[in-house]
């Protein structure tokens, strides 16, 4: 990859972030605000997401 374009896409990550920082912080604070904690669903769909990437590379093998 050059080198302009990983400045671009460096700069293109950066207004992708500067553009729902809006979003997450609002959604972060609704989080703290929140009276259920749901980290089992978080801890579950963490699981099924880590064993689905091994799955790919297995499969790849």
């Amino acid at each position: 990859m050059e080198l302009w374009e990983q400045i671009a896409l460096g700069a293109l990550a950066v207004l992708v972030l500067f553009m729902f920082r809006p979003g997450i912080k609002a959604t972060i604070e609704r989080s703290k605000n929140a009276e259920e904690k749901h980290w089992g669903t978080v801890a579950l769909l963490a699981v099924v997401l880590i064993a689905f990437v091994i799955f790919l590379i297995w499969s790849v093998r």
